[in-house]
């Protein structure tokens, strides 16, 4: 695929250089800055002075003026010209000779001795512009020998030439490449690399100089560009190696030379231009009896045998252009990344961003999404360029006016898709999915406004799930331009969302109220009501919750309610009174009881007027359900329920207000006895259980029920008052009269009585009930409730006899622990002080503290005289007596006395005998504890 990257402008005219005569040809060519040598076969140098010329258009064209010619003298063709402008030399090769000649006169330089500057035998050479000598003032020169198979390394200087190296080869050499220490050169039938500094040399490749000309051109640092056989122009390195890919050129290239990014290569009839970033054939140039092409300092001369031309190379911007204007977006963007070492740092990254977004409009275009969306990305477009092509999605308030010059070719998306809906509708996709991902990024800052009221648009139009994440999360949607947009489609639900979100949470309740009662048709949630209760619960606005709040209770007061039960509880968030709340539901009375449920139940509200409020409405509800014909048992049942439960679990309510409501109701016996427990009126409460309801397990767990808190004694009390109920009515000295009335009632008490000594024996004083029992009951009937006082009694006291004897062995381990634990004898001399009064001994009479520590017996009597006291009645309580041989500060003192003396100056004084260790241990535990106390003092004393 072709680009026209250069344009061949003439630059020396047949005429002006050799004018008539028809036999004079160009051999070779030099240019430096604007100044133009010419070697012709005559043996003259021409100098020109070229100047560019820029039209109107912006076309480059050359205008040259000759300054000077000058005949060298020598007859032969000038074959070789390199300018050393540092110097203000010209190096030229003729007959074989080097020599140098003056850049402005044109005359030879003749040496400091008086002669050339000349080397002979030269076949070739060439300037070494990466030099390894640092005089600025020196160039460096390799040169071929036309005699030898060497090459030789000399240093010019303005007036003589120095030889510095000289190197063999394998094979006489025909041309030549220097860079820094490394030679490049074409053998009569390969290519290598030689460094003449180390003498290490690499082949490269195998190529017969005498079939065509070789080419060794260097193209940058330590990189050749060289022919190599099938037409290929292939690139190394001084390591010998090949970074790049080969271009494909004809097989009869005669020169070639870099123009990057680009390869110009010159044959017999045409000039070809390859890329080196992916080395394609860009342009084709015819060009009839060329014989030079060279490049100087970025600029590509050629020269046929009588003018010389420049292959002018257009802009980059404009062969970036002219691919993109034919669709060629990797060629574009290929080329300009490789031009990024030509142009500025700054330049650069403000082209490519431009080229990407270019190249991403171009790709949209051919609905390849994916490649343009990376494009858009990378080039940094403003989302909004993009936006623009969509009609109305822009806010009509957005001052955005598109790019210029323009990115694109496109008036809108109609205009692209040519009333193609499917293309359309693909666009708009793609458009959804991008905005969807940049709406978060740096791409949409300052214009985050736009960005999300078109997608909130492109949302509604499209029923996109994602609208009501975009208007529940962080938005910048324009209220404005959205509103018509959403009810345009119905979207009354988002809308709502977006009011809220802009703080108009009154006309968002207004709208999703309208849409609840069918007003407004939007299927977006079903749940719509549930949800506008659930928005009024976490509302901060107490206002606009006691305004809706009644729309809620009357559609559904079960699920109304939740606007004050299921309110946030928090210090930072603003509460409802309760009173106001239950003022409010007057007229909502199942409304009023759920809340006061959720007072009482839930949070556990220690308030008397709401306990009470509540089991007058639990009361109320039974009381209407039990007036109803038929009575629905099912819903009683429950009622009666809730109102049991929370007549016995409360403690607050009133209970003389509720016993006035049931005072006529027959009906509710049950909990007319509760409330008889909760005043401790227990006779009253058990006799409706048992003698009006007959009902002996409702008697039974109300006993249970009403000692539940309290200790056993007050248990027993009630079991007993329950027995003394049953037991009433078979008395002795109960009347006759009353006996016959009460009928068979009187052997189902007995039964209940049996029952309840049965079940609950171990509550009962069962001498007690001995003792109210009537005379003529069998003791078969009771077997189980004797047989179980008679074996808890023979546990008790068994248990009893065990814990005092443990507790007699524990007391007698104690003392035989005590006394084998005495210490060594006590040493006391007048040296000594006591630890109480610190005054020296004067008698051997002492007391021994525990550790050892000899006091004072007047000194014990005084201040521990309490403590001995306590010591000697310790023995008669088990846990005084543990404690008191556990501690060793709340020991009694251990008291010695001298039974002999041991010296004048030093007494000794042991504790008990050791005789009587013996007998301790054989102390048996049956021995009487005073027993053992008693003998254990006379010895102490």
């Amino acid at each position: 695929m072709s680009v026209k990257a250069f344009e061949l402008v003439p630059a020396v005219e047949r005429d002006l250089l050799m004018g008539d005569k028809a036999r004079i040809n160009i051999e070779c060519i030099e240019c430096c800055g604007k100044h133009l040598y010419v070697g012709t076969n005559d043996c003259f140098i021409h100098h020109f002075l070229l100047d560019e010329v820029t039209s109107a258009k912006g076309k480059l064209s050359y205008s040259s003026q000759k300054l000077l010619h000058k005949y060298l003298g020598l007859k032969k063709p000038v074959a070789e010209l390199r300018a050393a402008s540092a110097l203000e030399r010209l190096i030229v090769l003729c007959d074989g000779i080097v020599f140098l000649v003056d850049m402005v006169t044109l005359e030879t330089v003749p040496s400091a001795a008086g002669g050339g500057a000349k080397i002979r035998g030269v076949a070739a050479f060439c300037i070494n512009e990466n030099p390894v000598n640092g005089d600025p003032f020196c160039v460096e020169m390799g040169i071929l020998s036309s005699k030898r198979r060497t090459v030789q390394i000399f240093m010019v200087y303005e007036d003589r030439v120095q030889l510095v190296k000289e190197v063999g080869t394998p094979e006489q050499p025909c041309a030549v490449s220097v860079d820094g220490y490394f030679l490049c050169l074409a053998l009569a039938t390969q290519y290598m690399i030689l460094n003449y500094n180390t003498g290490a040399s690499q082949d490269l490749f195998p190529y017969n100089s005498e079939e065509r000309r070789p080419i060794v051109k260097r193209i940058g640092r330590e990189e050749f560009l060289l022919a190599a056989p099938g037409g290929l122009g292939m690139f190394a390195n001084a390591e010998g190696v090949s970074q790049r890919a080969p271009v494909n050129w004809s097989e009869s290239v005669i020169g070639a030379a870099v123009c990057f990014p680009y390869v110009v290569a010159l044959d017999e009839s045409f000039i070809t231009i390859h890329s080196m970033l992916d080395q394609q054939l860009k342009q084709t140039l015819s060009f009839r009896d060329g014989h030079i092409l060279q490049d100087f300092e970025g600029k590509v001369i050629l020269a046929s045998t009588k003018a010389v031309y420049v292959l002018v190379p257009l802009p980059l911007e404009r062969q970036i252009q002219d691919l993109l204007a034919s669709h060629r977006v990797e060629e574009a963007l290929i080329l300009t990344e490789g031009a990024q070492r030509n142009i500025p740092k700054d330049k650069f990254q403000i082209l490519h961003k431009r080229i990407l977004q270019q190249a991403g409009f171009i790709q949209f275009g051919q609905l390849q999404f994916l490649e343009a969306s990376e494009h858009f990305r990378k080039g940094q477009l403003d989302v909004r360029e993009l936006i623009s092509l969509y009609p109305l999605l822009l806010p009509t308030s957005s001052s955005f006016t598109r790019c210029h010059p323009p990115l694109h070719e496109f008036a809108d998306l109609n205009h692209l898709a040519q009333g193609d809906k499917d293309k359309v509708l693909r666009c708009k996709k793609f458009l959804i999915s991008y905005l969807g991902e940049v709406r978060s990024t740096e791409v949409a800052n300052g214009c985050r406004e736009d960005v999300d009221t078109a997608l909130l648009k492109l949302y509604a139009e499209q029923d996109h799930d994602s609208l009501l994440d975009l208007l529940a999360s962080d938005n910048a949607c324009l209220l404005a331009d959205s509103i018509p947009w959403l009810e345009k489609y119905h979207k009354y639900f988002a809308l709502g969302l977006l009011y809220h979100y802009n703080g108009q949470d009154s006309a968002a309740l207004q709208l999703w109220i309208r849409v609840a009662d069918g007003d407004l048709q939007d299927p977006t949630r079903s749940d719509l009501y549930e949800y506008v209760v659930d928005f009024l619960c976490s509302c901060s606005n107490l206002d606009l919750v006691w305004q809706y709040a009644d729309w809620a209770l009357q559609k559904d007061p079960t699920i109304g309610i939740h606007i004050f039960t299921k309110r946030p509880v928090s210090k930072d968030w603003p509460q409802l009174n309760s009173d106001d709340v239950i003022s409010y539901l007057g007229k909502h009375v199942q409304a009023q009881l759920l809340y006061l449920e959720y007072l009482v139940l839930e949070r556990r509200i220690q308030k008397e007027k709401f306990h009470t409020h509540l089991a007058v409405l639990y009361l109320e509800r039974v009381t209407m359900l039990l007036s109803q014909s038929p009575i629905d048992e099912a819903q009683l049942s429950s009622a009666r329920d809730r109102l049991q439960a929370l007549l016995r679990e409360s403690n607050l309510y009133r209970v003389q207000i509720l016993l006035g409501k049931m005072e006529n109701c027959e009906q509710l016996l049950l909990e007319r006895a509760t409330l008889h427990g909760k005043l401790e009126e227990h006779d009253k409460a058990l006799h409706i259980l048992v003698h009006k309801l007959r009902d002996f397990r409702s008697a039974e767990a109300f006993c249970i029920w009403a000692s539940s808190c309290r200790d056993s004694a007050y248990q027993q009390q009630l079991f007993h008052l329950l027995l003394g109920v049953y037991l009433d009515g078979n008395r002795p000295g109960k009347s006759q009269a009353a006996a016959a009335a009460a009928g068979g009632d009187s052997g189902d008490l007995e039964m209940a009585a049996v029952d309840l000594l049965n079940r609950h024996g171990e509550v009962f004083d069962a001498v007690r009930v001995l003792r109210m029992l009537p005379e003529g009951w069998s003791l078969q009937l009771l077997r189980p409730f004797l047989g179980r006082a008679v074996r808890a009694s023979v546990h008790a006291c068994r248990t009893s006899q065990i814990a005092l004897g443990l507790a007699n062995s524990e007391n007698l381990q104690l003392l035989h622990d005590r006394l084998k634990e005495r210490k060594k004898p006590i040493f006391v001399s007048e040296k000594k002080g006591c630890h109480l009064c610190h005054n020296t001994f004067s008698e051997p009479d002492v007391v021994c503290l525990p550790g050892g520590v000899p006091v004072h017996t007047q000194c014990v009597a005084q201040r521990k005289r309490a403590t001995l006291s306590h010591w000697r009645c310790s023995y008669s309580n088990k846990k005084r007596h543990k404690d008191s041989f556990n501690s060793s500060e709340t020991n009694p003192y251990s008291l010695h006395t001298s039974n002999s003396t041991r010296s004048s100056s030093e007494l000794v004084y042991e504790s008990f005998p050791k005789s009587i260790l013996p007998l301790l241990s054989k102390i048996r535990p049956s021995t009487s504890l005073l027993w053992v106390y008693s003998f254990l003092w006379c010895l102490c004393c």
